[in-house]
C-alpha cells in the first residue's frame, strides 16, 4: 500500500481518515516497510469495513493484515448492538476459532535431539492431518450437541486432557451462548468424523524450542526458559466452522438488503445484531468456537499420549489457549465510558493487558499470554498483552506473519520436497501428508514474522516475551 494515503499517528500507527461512505476512520499498525509490502486491497477493506453501521471507533489491521474475504485478515472491527451494529460472517471467518495452544514439556533441547527423528514419526502416526483427514472418534447427533454445548469442558468430561487445562483456555473452554440448533445438519455431518484433526492450510502441531527470552519476569511467569522443549498446536473447526460460514453468508447477503444496509462489497455480508438472524448466527458462531476448543484439546490429548512414549518423565501443561477468528461480546471504554460491544477479530487475538479480570490469577498481573504463530522453518512467539491494551485496538493483537504472498504463487516458486530437504538440513523435521500443501505454506510465503512482532511490541500491543524456533513439524 502506499503510506501517502495514510495520516502516520506515529512510527508503527497509520490513520486512513474517513470520507466517503466510512463511518470511522480505518488504522493500520505496521512499519513504513510493512505498510508498503501490503496488498492495496487491505486498505480498501479497511475502508469498506469502516462503512458497516453500528462501527465504533475505528477498523484496525494488525501488522500482519493481509487481504481476505470481505474483512482483511488482521482486521478487528467493535459493533454496538444499540446503535443498529452488526455480524458479518466474513468478519469472523471460515475457520471459525481457529487458534493456537502451547503446551510446556519440561524437556530440554538436548532431551529431544537424542529422540527427535522417532518423535517426529510417531507424532505424526498418531496426530490425523491433512485434507479430509478423519480421526478415531466418530461422534452421535447426540454426542455432537453436547460438543457443540460444551468445548474443551466437554473434552475433558470424555478423558481428553484434565480439569487444569481449562483454566488457561478463553472462556474457561467452553463458549456460552452456543446453539447447537442453530448448526445446519450439513455442517455437523461434515464433522462427525473430524474430532482431533489438523486439517489442512496454515495449520501444524509443532515442537519447539525456547531460543531466546526478551522479559525475564514475564517468561518466569509463563513458566518459559530457554532452552526448553514446548508444543504448539494450531488448529480450529475444520469442516463444522466452513460450513457455518458459507450457510449464513448466503442468508445475510439477502438479510442486508432486507435491512437497508447498502453493503460496499457483497463479501462484507452481515445481519443486524439484534436481529433473528443475527442472534442465530451467533449461536451458531459460538457452537463452532467450543468445536475448535475442543478439537484442540482432543489433539493435546494425543501429542501427550505420544509423548508419553518415548519421554515418560515429560509433563504437558497447557501454558495457554487463544483462538482468532471470533465474534466476542466484551466491555470495553470508548470515549469517556465503558460500553458492551460485539469485537469481531479475523486473523487477530485478543491481548487483554494487567488486571484483566478474564485472565487466569497467575497470569493476571502479567497480562495475557499472546501466542504467534510462524510457518514450519520460522520462528513462533509468545508476547504478553501489554498495559493499555485494553483501550487500544479493543485488547487486540496480531496472530502470525500473514501471508506475503498467494498458495498459487508458492506453489509455482517452491517445490515441497525441496523444502522439506532444506528445512531438513536446518534440524527442522518435517511430516505432511502433502508435499503440495507444504510448498503452499514455504517459510518465504510468509512475511518476517520477527518484523511483524516488533511492529506489535513498538505499537504498544503487546510485550516480546520469548521466541520459539521449530524442531519437528506435523503439517496439515
Amino acid at each position: 500500500m502506499e503510506p501517502g494515503r495514510f495520516r502516520q499517528r506515529g512510527p508503527f500507527e497509520w490513520e486512513l481518515p474517513a470520507s466517503g461512505r466510512m463511518r470511522v476512520p480505518g488504522v493500520v499498525f505496521g512499519s513504513r516497510a510493512l505498510i508498503e509490502a501490503m496488498d492495496d486491497k487491505v486498505g480498501e477493506q479497511l475502508a469498506n469495513v469502516a462503512s458497516l453501521p453500528g462501527i465504533v471507533d475505528a477498523a484496525y489491521a494488525m501488522p500482519d493484515a493481509h487481504w481476505g474475504y470481505g474483512f482483511p485478515i488482521g482486521g478487528v472491527a467493535a459493533f454496538d448492538a444499540d446503535e443498529g451494529g452488526v455480524v458479518s460472517a466474513g468478519g469472523v471467518g471460515f475457520d471459525i476459532s481457529c487458534g493456537v495452544r502451547l503446551l510446556h514439556t519440561g524437556l530440554t533441547a538436548a532431551e529431544l535431539e537424542a529422540d527427535k527423528q522417532r518423535l517426529a514419526d510417531l507424532l505424526y502416526a498418531r496426530i490425523p492431518a491433512g485434507v479430509g483427514s478423519t480421526g478415531a472418534l466418530r461422534l452421535s447427533a447426540a454426542g455432537m450437541d453436547a460438543m457443540l454445548r460444551g468445548g474443551a469442558r466437554w473434552a475433558v468430561a470424555e478423558g481428553y486432557g484434565s480439569v487444569a487445562d481449562l483454566a488457561h483456555i478463553e472462556e474457561g473452554g467452553c463458549m456460552a451462548g452456543a446453539d447447537p440448533a442453530a448448526v445446519s445438519d450439513m455442517a455437523k455431518r461434515r464433522q462427525r468424523d473430524e474430532m482431533g484433526t489438523l486439517g489442512s492450510g496454515n495449520h501444524y502441531l509443532e515442537v519447539q524450542v525456547v531460543d531466546e527470552v526478551f522479559d525475564a519476569a514475564l517468561a518466569e511467569t509463563y513458566g518459559l526458559a530457554a532452552g526448553e522443549v514446548v508444543v504448539s498446536i494450531h488448529c480450529g473447526s475444520r469442516g463444522l466452522g466452513h460450513q457455518i460460514g458459507t450457510d449464513y453468508l448466503r442468508e445475510m447477503v439477502i438479510a442486508a438488503q432486507e435491512a437497508g444496509i447498502d453493503l460496499p462489497d457483497r463479501e462484507l455480508a452481515c445481519a443486524p445484531l439484534k436481529s433473528a438472524l443475527g442472534q442465530r448466527y451467533l449461536g451458531a458462531m459460538r457452537a463452532g468456537i467450543n468445536c475448535a476448543l475442543a478439537n484442540r484439546q482432543i489433539l493435546t490429548h494425543l501429542a501427550r499420549e505420544a509423548f508419553a512414549e518415548l519421554f515418560p518423565q515429560a509433563r504437558l501443561p497447557l501454558l495457554y489457549d487463544v483462538s482468532h477468528n471470533t465474534c466476542k461480546e466484551e466491555t470495553h471504554r470508548v470515549g469517556d465510558g465503558r460500553r458492551r460491544l460485539f469485537v469481531h477479530r479475523k486473523g487477530a487475538t485478543r491481548a487483554f493487558g494487567p488486571g484483566h479480570a478474564e485472565l487466569p490469577p497467575e497470569y493476571r498481573q502479567a497480562g495475557q499470554p499472546v501466542l504467534i504463530g510462524g510457518s514450519m522453518g520460522t520462528s513462533s512467539w509468545v508476547l504478553a498483552g501489554a498495559a493499555g491494551t485494553g483501550e487500544r485496538a479493543f485488547g487486540s493483537a496480531c496472530h502470525g506473519a500473514g501471508r506475503a504472498m498467494s498458495r498459487h504463487e508458492a506453489l509455482r516458486r517452491w517445490h515441497g520436497r525441496n523444502v522439506v530437504d532444506e528445512l531438513a538440513a536446518r534440524g527442522i523435521l518435517i511430516r505432511s501428508p502433502s508435499f503440495r500443501g507444504v510448498a503452499e505454506e514455504a517459510p518465504l510465503a510468509y512475511k518476517d514474522v520477527g518484523a511483524v512482532v516488533d511492529a506489535a511490541a513498538h505499537a504498544g500491543l503487546a510485550e516480546k516475551v520469548a521466541r520459539l524456533v521449530p524442531r519437528v513439524c506435523i503439517k496439515g
